[in-house]
């Protein structure tokens, strides 16, 4: 989607498809997951659990971080990372509401 044409949707929708997106690569679903089994971790951790190289790894970070689903708090020479619940909380509520409406409708 071009830059100028998410102008045309509510900022509501605008999140949602950010977040989504962010959600969008299998990695990023990994990280998320492993963030949950951790109260905080720092990038080598991460890497040491995916198959994947340390700069494909921070970059994941970096858009995970960019839609807000991960917070990061620097530590010395390194940055802890850990799952921001606001966030989530967005995704929760946009869900629930969608799951009461089809449990609600009678469609085809």
């Amino acid at each position: 989607m071009g830059a100028t044409k998410t102008e045309l949707f509510t900022d509501k929708q605008n999140q949602i498809a950010t977040i989504a997106k962010a959600l969008g690569h299998p990695a990023r679903v990994a990280i998320i997951e492993y963030l949950l089994t951790v109260d905080t971790c720092i990038c080598g951790d991460i890497v040491n659990e995916l198959p994947l190289a340390q700069p494909t790894v921070s970059q994941h970070l970096k858009e995970l971080k960019n839609a807000g689903l991960i917070k990061g708090n620097i530590e010395g020479n390194a940055i802890c990372y850990c799952i921001d619940e606001n966030t989530f909380n967005i995704l929760k509520d946009y869900f629930s509401k969608i799951i009461l409406t089809v449990t609600n409708q009678k469609c085809c």
